[in-house]
């Protein structure tokens, strides 16, 4: 009943954006002659585009690879992704300082793309690395739940307009006015009373308008979390057709911990190759308390040749994100 309920709310959201842009529309259609119809029109329609949902895009810092120059990684997410039951990633990128990997469909076309973060994948055994995949794919969100987080983003739109995210701006407004008030008094007791009448009536409006709106993203934002147990339940259940709970569990203690690029970081400074970073990676996960192991910890979809393959493509890359470690905090 609570996804009902969310999933309902989000979609009236939504119309109301699209009400926006229906009724830019009508205006200027209406009289197309009239200079009016286009001011009302066009403010109506820059209103709906403003609250748009956001398609997605790829980050500034993510390279696309090619796959014909790394085939290996492409078939390990390709295996992986048919495991979780998630479609294929048609791109797959890497990022050079971005410890998360995320997996997302973007753009109009809905493009599935994959984004590796570079720093958090050279510190993984290869079984570590399929998990990681595992829980990538299985946080894509379901269609009522990205329908409900763009709702949100929408209505975090709205209380930035209509309230303001703070006293940022009208503190600013005040400090211009002080300057303006001491530079020149005349022209400030001229603008003193358009400016007044502007300010009350804007606040005025984002009241009137803004209590409704922060009214539904109180009511919204409570409902999403009550379906958060329920979401995560479905991720872990999606992970776990790969890896094991002791797996997920230990790459979650990393993710959280962060330990694993400080050493990285030195080794960088000291002026190790990523070769010999890698290696010292992989020592680590050999030794245990039972002994040492003959190589690091693998799984069905990722044995260590083909990790070692995947490190090989990835070599470049590497090289070029230790120069930049020192950056990730």
């Amino acid at each position: 009943m609570t996804r009902l309920c969310a999933l309902v709310l989000a979609l009236v959201v939504h119309l109301l954006t699209l009400a926006f842009v229906a009724l830019g529309g009508w205006i200027i259609l209406r009289e197309p002659g009239s200079i009016l119809s286009w001011l009302l029109g066009g403010v109506s329609l820059a209103i709906g585009w403003a609250l748009r949902p956001r398609l997605g895009r790829l980050p500034a810092d993510a390279d696309v690879l090619d796959r014909a120059a790394a085939p290996e990684l492409c078939a390990v997410a390709d295996r992986v992704a048919d495991r979780v039951g998630v479609k294929r990633p048609s791109k797959v990128a890497v990022r050079d300082l971005a410890t998360r990997t995320g997996y997302d469909r973007i753009g109009v076309a809905r493009t599935p793309v994959l984004m590796i973060g570079l720093p958090l994948w050279l510190a993984l055994s290869p079984k570590q690395r399929v998990a990681l995949l595992a829980t990538t794919y299985a946080r894509l969100p379901t269609g009522d739940e990205r329908v409900v987080t763009e709702a949100l983003a929408t209505l975090e739109c709205w209380r930035d307009a209509l309230v303001g995210p703070g006293a940022g701006p009208l503190q600013a407004r005040s400090d211009a006015q002080d300057k303006i008030a001491t530079t020149d008094p005349m022209a400030y007791d001229a603008m003193a009373s358009p400016f007044g009448v502007t300010g009350l009536l804007g606040r005025l409006v984002g009241r009137v308008l803004g209590g409704p709106v922060l009214l539904t993203r109180y009511v919204l934002t409570r409902l999403a979390r009550a379906g958060e147990s329920r979401v995560r339940a479905r991720q872990r259940a999606l992970a776990l057709r790969v890896a094991t709970e002791e797996e997920l569990a230990e790459l979650e203690a990393l993710e959280e911990r962060g330990g694993y690029v400080a050493p990285m970081q030195a080794a960088a400074l000291r002026g190790e190759s990523v070769s010999a970073i890698r290696r010292t990676v992989l020592t680590k996960f050999q030794l245990t308390a039972d002994g040492v192991f003959p190589s690091a910890p693998h799984s069905e979809l990722l044995g260590n040749e083909q990790s070692d393959r995947i490190d090989e493509e990835l070599a470049a890359h590497y090289a070029r994100a230790i120069r930049g470690f020192g950056l990730i905090s």
